[in-house]
């Protein structure tokens, strides 16, 4: 199943929106905003196209294997203040142009998985998609951030089909299993979400860290145990 999170996207909001920006001191024009409308519509064309592609790829693991590697997907779209946020950190324009060469996570999909084995069943089956190109990738879980972070981010540039043929777009696919998941949600809420001090929050970086070891080992227990009793193997 996709959660979606859809913004609602248009043109009257995003001008509401950069009204609000702090150092932005001109607003795009009508066709720069309707561009970019556009690209913003086609990258969620490219994750609906991804969506289903991984829902029939669940499918089909159960029917052949009697196991679902996906426990849930979320579906989310960049909104604006977070796009522009970015811009400004990576000092990139913000014109249609700057936004389509230099940022590829408008469209996102979260695949939560059951099992660690799963994250590269799901991978490996996107990337064996002869029409589906690899732009980038980052494997978090083979080394992890720092801080504990833990996910597989894979960035990829998928076909859709729309009223005047094919076309294509970007979609950040970021695989995790639920142990990973869990601890990434928490973290952010705890670290980013919290009226502590940065000074504080650094105190408890470490212990952060240990627990998202911790899932790790019991997340490959739990593993193990589920292959012994059910004897399937990923």
């Amino acid at each position: 199943m996709i959660l979606k999170r859809n913004n609602g996207l248009n043109i009257q909001q995003i001008r509401e929106d950069l009204a609000q920006v702090p150092g932005l001191t001109q607003q795009p024009k009508y066709q720069e905003l309707e561009q970019l409308l556009t690209y913003y519509f086609e990258c969620t064309q490219a994750a609906d196209a991804t969506g289903t592609r991984l829902e029939i790829l669940d499918a089909d693991y159960q029917f052949r294997y009697a196991h679902n590697p996906i426990h849930h997907m979320e579906q989310r779209i960049k909104d604006v203040s977070s796009l522009i946020e970015k811009l400004t950190r990576k000092q990139v324009p913000f014109t249609y142009e700057a936004v389509k060469n230099e940022i590829f996570d408008i469209a996102g999909i979260r695949v939560v998985t059951n099992y660690r084995s799963d994250v590269e069943v799901v991978a490996n089956a996107l990337l064996a998609h002869k029409d589906v190109e690899l732009l980038h990738k980052r494997d978090y879980i083979a080394e992890p951030k720092e801080s504990g972070y833990r996910s597989l981010h894979l960035v990829l540039l998928v076909p859709f089909y729309e009223t005047d043929g094919q076309k294509k777009a970007p979609v950040e696919v970021q695989i995790r299993t639920i142990g990973m998941d869990m601890w990434a949600s928490l973290e952010h809420k705890l670290r980013y979400k919290s009226k502590t001090s940065p000074a504080i929050m650094a105190q408890y970086s470490a212990q952060l860290t240990h627990y998202a070891d911790e899932i790790e080992q019991i997340e490959r227990g739990m593993e193990t145990l589920s292959h012994a009793l059910n004897g399937f193997e990923a």
